[in-house]
Formats: C-alpha cells, structure tokens, sequence
C-alpha cells in the first residue's frame, strides 16, 4: 500500500494521478483533512484516510497497513517541522517500509531561509531509523507561469537574482518522478535525489520567452533585495513569507537553485518539461 500526504494539493493529486497510470487504485491511499476534497479519486477506487497535522493522532491510525509514504512537505511555513515530525513518528511507529519526503534542492548545503524546515525535517527523519529516501525538488515552473496575470498586466518580471541560472521543472515533472520512486522494484532506502530541470535559464531570459510566447513586451526589472520584498508585500503577500521569496532570487543568484545532473529526467524517461511548454500552459488560462 502506498500512502500520500496532502493528496488534495497541487502536486498531491498529480502524484495520485501518476500512480493510477501504473498500478491498481486499491494500492494507493490518499491522504486528507477533508475527504470530499479527493472524491473523485475515492471513485475511482482509491482508500481515502482522514488525516490532520493539527491532530497527529490521526496520522497513528491513517498509516495503519502502509508500506510505502510520500511525505509532501507542508504548506505552513514556519509551521512544517513539528507537523512533519507527527507524520514522520506515526511511520515509525506502524513500521513503515519506505518513507519519500519532498525536500529541497541541496538541503544540506543550501542557504535559503525556505531550505532550514527541510534540513530539520531531513534530520527527524534520519533520527528515526525509518528506511527513507529524499526527493530534494528544485524550483517549480508554476513558482512563475502561475503569475502570468501581473507579469503581462505590467509587462514586467520583477526580481533580484541579476543574471543566475534557475533550473525549473514542472509539477507533473516532479510528480512522475515520487511516483516512479514509490513504485520502483530497487531499494530506495538511503538515496538522496538532487531534482532539477534540463534547461536553466534566467529571469531575464524568463521574460524574453514570456514575450515571444505572449506576443505582449516583457522585460525583466532587477531591482535591490529589500525592494523586492516591499513590491511582493505591497502585492498582498504576508511579509514573512515576501522575505523569503526575495532571500531565494538571492539564492538564485549565487547559483543554488541550477542543477546539471538530469537526474530528474532519468528518474522519469524523459526529458523535462520545457519551460516555453509551461508558459504556453498557463496562458491558456489567463
């Protein structure tokens, strides 16, 4: 049985949906804190669990019976590490046989502030013995075709990562890889996997194809670290969480969020998603 956390989000379900292509639904638990939220995979034959980091005995019993977890990091920043040591202390306790956590690219090394839950979360995991194997993600594509509204409303990509190469991949990319891991017949237990995109680019080659695609003038406006903070705040965006979005352009520009090794399209079978594929993708919801 393989189990997935935060079945309902955005990669979640990508995840969930990448599984169904390989195996059967009744091998796949999804789980939730509101079980209406993944009925169409209930339909489909999927057990669905009712779980809830703000309860963690709920995990103790959701886990039951699993072999294999998907750990998907938290949306709650600032509030990942204690709700992932739940989980993490739940597949101890059920005996769990392999444990897949989404970290973040180069966790161990990394400076950026949004990498120091993943590094905590890492060392929980490491300290409890469970057989684990970490999916440390790159940046996601949709981080940027997601806010193509402001982007072509404006005609500019704000930023502060200069001329650094970003490596982006996309969700479904991502997804397919965790899915391919949890069915894998090899022994995952041990393996770190540094997760990236094939092709690298920067924000102001980012705007460039954002330009060529849209057929709308879009350029690329870097601009000091604090000022971008101040823009995101101003754009609704809680201070907190602005900051840590500007601390990673920082990142970006000293080279920590660019990764040459392909190990993602290997993982996968196939080349990674380009991003002018993304942009296409998301223009066609704007």
């Amino acid at each position: 049985m393989i189990a997935v956390t935060g079945a309902s989000g955005q990669l979640g379900r990508l995840v969930i949906k990448s599984l169904l292509n390989q195996t059967a639904p009744s091998n796949i638990i999804a789980l939730v804190r509101n079980a209406d939220t993944v009925a169409d995979f209930a339909a489909l034959g999927v057990t669905v669990r009712t779980a809830d980091y703000e309860l963690p005995e709920s995990y103790a019993e959701a886990l039951k019976d699993v072999d294999k977890l998907l750990l998907i990091s938290s949306s709650a920043v600032g509030q990942r590490t204690p709700q992932h040591a739940s989980v993490i202390n739940a597949a101890k306790a059920n005996g769990v046989q392999l444990l897949a956590y989404t970290s973040i690219l180069r966790t161990d090394v990394s400076p950026i502030m949004l990498a120091r839950e993943h590094k905590e979360t890492e060392a929980l995991i490491a300290a409890s013995g469970v057989p684990a194997v970490l999916l440390r993600n790159g940046w996601y594509s949709e981080n940027y075709t997601e806010n193509l509204a402001p982007v072509l409303q404006h005609g500019a990509v704000i930023g502060h990562a200069g001329e650094g190469r970003i490596a982006t991949a996309s969700r479904s990319d991502y997804a397919a890889a965790a899915a391919a891991v949890l069915l894998s017949n090899e022994d995952q237990a041990g393996k770190i996997y540094e997760l990236a995109g094939d092709e690298e680019f920067s924000l102001s080659e980012y705007a460039a194809v954002v330009a060529s695609v849209s057929g709308k003038q879009v350029s690329y406006i870097d601009m000091p670290q604090q000022d971008l903070t101040n823009a995101l705040i101003g754009a609704g965006l809680p201070e907190g969480f602005a900051a840590m979005l500007a601390d990673a352009d920082a990142a970006i520009k000293s080279g920590w969020l660019t990764d040459s090794s392909k190990t993602l399209s290997r993982l996968i079978g196939r080349p990674t998603t380009p991003i002018a594929d993304s942009i296409r993708n998301a223009l066609s919801t704007v």
